[in-house]
Order: structure tokens, then C-alpha cells, then sequence
């Protein structure tokens, strides 16, 4: 297991190594495996054990079970901006899980100094996933095409501003 850990008050964000990367990619269903980015697992594939931008992380009840994963869908770029990718698991959704989760890699990623906006995508008629960005903060900014996804939604939330002094 990897070192790095992001807590919640619920929950532990555990950075995976590449191996459990790939090990977790095998176990989704077809239907959900389909969905992972073929671009996502060659940064993967590239990646150094620790590297918090290109591993997902393992979201796991503290003191129970895996409930689902999240990960950022690739380093910040020139710009400071860095998308966030998120899912739980059926038996284990509508217990804000997502929100938390989502809301933790938000203030993992304006912590680190080198973000400035972070955004998200979710399908047009995914009203839950909706409801996970809009209480983290974020705002919808349209629909856009994506070339993986097809249709999104695009949302996007910015730093918070620092007190001078």
C-alpha cells in the first residue's frame, strides 16, 4: 500500500501504487471499465509509485470497506488547472461519500501550490454526480464535447482567494 493518504472525517483517500492501479482497472465491470480512459492508463503505465496526479486513489470507510475510487486525470497543467474524476460503488452511494471525497482531492490539489481552478465532467443526466460538484462549490459552465466522453457537462471550481498579509 502507498504511504500517501488523504483523511477526511469519514473516510481515507489511499493513493494506489501502479500495480493496484491496473489490478483495480481489471476487477470493474466491462460496462465501467469501458469508461477509463485509455490516455488516463498510459500516464498510469508512465507513472512513479507516488505520483498523486497521474495514481487513482482507493476510497475507503475508515475502519471498513473500499466504498470506491477517485483521481485527478492528469497533473496540473501550464495554466494551474487539473481535472478530478470520481465514482463509488453501488451498494455504498447516497451516503456522501462522493461529496467528501471529491472535496478532499479539491483541497489536496489548492494546497499543493500549483492549482488554480480544478474542473470535473459528468454525463448530462447524471443528476447525483451533479449534486456532488455543485456542494463541493463548483459551477457549471456548459456543455462541451469531450473526445473520450462524447456530451459533458463541464463544471469548475477556483482557488479560494488568500488573505493578503
Amino acid at each position: 500500500m502507498s504511504s500517501l493518504v488523504i483523511p477526511t472525517p469519514r473516510l481515507d483517500l489511499i493513493l494506489q501504487t501502479p500495480d493496484e492501479v491496473f489490478a483495480w482497472v481489471e476487477l470493474l465491470p466491462p460496462a465501467d471499465r469501458a469508461e477509463v480512459s485509455p490516455d488516463w492508463i498510459a500516464r498510469v503505465r508512465a507513472a512513479a509509485p507516488g505520483d498523486p496526479w497521474a495514481l487513482s486513489y482507493t476510497v475507503a470507510e475508515r475502519g471498513g470497506a473500499f466504498v470506491g475510487a477517485c483521481a485527478f486525470k492528469g497533473p496540473p497543467d501550464a495554466d494551474g488547472l487539473v481535472e478530478v474524476a470520481y465514482g463509488i460503488d453501488p451498494p455504498h452511494r447516497g451516503r456522501g461519500f462522493a461529496t467528501e471525497a471529491t472535496a478532499a482531492l479539491v483541497a489536496f490539489a489548492f494546497a499543493s501550490g500549483r492549482v488554480g481552478r480544478v474542473r470535473a465532467h459528468t454525463k448530462p443526466d447524471n443528476a447525483a454526480s451533479q449534486r456532488v460538484l455543485a456542494k463541493c462549490g463548483f459551477r457549471r459552465l456548459g456543455e462541451v464535447t469531450d473526445p473520450e466522453d462524447g456530451l459533458v457537462e463541464r463544471w469548475e471550481i477556483p482557488a479560494p482567494i488568500q488573505p493578503a498579509g
